[in-house]
């Protein structure tokens, strides 16, 4: 098993590189998304082991905390959850007006982008939670000021989250069907709510919904897009 979470992340990037080279109009999004999440890898030594302890590409998340499969899974996670929406339902993006640029529940644009880092930050700080639930609650309360501030995008929002649930419950399902004890083995089920569905953490259902609904809206609330039919 020692090169499972290497493999799982390469097969991530796949996906990202298949979208990527199929979809032109898409790679900017793409890039751009996913090198800006990929600096979240560096966040990895709040979850080994508190939440799970892989083995890693030269043990390095055993020795250090860090590993490189994190920055390839989050380069890859994001740029594919940013786009699947738009995959799945033909949609295109367009400028916003800069009349709808100028509406009042605009004016804290910038404090709701940002809103998941300090909320997750807080959490961490002042609960005794896992840092797993820490970061979920923030991605889906980021999530939700999304949708007051750019209520035009609450499908892609709500409907991006699922996307993205159905996308990783695929993928994990993949990997226990070849490595069937790889959770029990892997992650720290005592610390969690020990709930499985199908083999798979409740945590990371959890995470992948969550992580859907804020990333799918990223690009077009940073750059002030909307989503068009044509």
């Amino acid at each position: 098993m020692h090169y499972v979470w290497f493999i799982w992340s390469l097969l991530f990037l796949m996906v990202w590189i298949i979208l990527y080279l199929s979809k032109p109009s898409f790679r900017k999004e793409m890039m751009s998304i996913s090198l800006g999440t990929m600096l979240f890898g560096f966040t990895e030594p709040l979850f080994v082991p508190a939440y799970w302890n892989p083995p890693s590409l030269f043990d390095l998340a055993q020795r250090t905390g860090f590993d490189i499969e994190s920055f390839i899974f989050t380069f890859a996670i994001a740029g594919t959850s940013s786009v699947l929406y738009r995959v799945i339902y033909r949609r295109n993006v367009t400028k916003m007006d800069a009349s709808e640029m100028m509406h009042s529940r605009h004016r804290l644009h910038i404090y709701f982008l940002s809103s998941p880092i300090p909320i997750f930050l807080a959490l961490a700080i002042f609960t005794k939670l896992n840092h797993i639930y820490c970061g979920v609650i923030a991605m889906f309360a980021g999530a939700l000021l999304t949708l007051y501030c750019r209520p035009d995008l609450r499908w892609k929002i709500w409907i991006g989250g699922l996307l993205f649930l159905v996308y990783y419950f695929v993928f994990f399902l993949s990997l226990l069907s070849f490595f069937p004890s790889y959770v029990i083995h892997v992650w720290n089920l005592k610390a969690l709510t020990g709930i499985l569905l199908l083999g798979i953490p409740l945590e990371e259902l959890l995470f992948a919904f969550s992580f859907g609904m804020l990333w799918s809206s990223l690009y077009e609330h940073i750059s002030w897009y909307k989503i068009t039919n044509s």
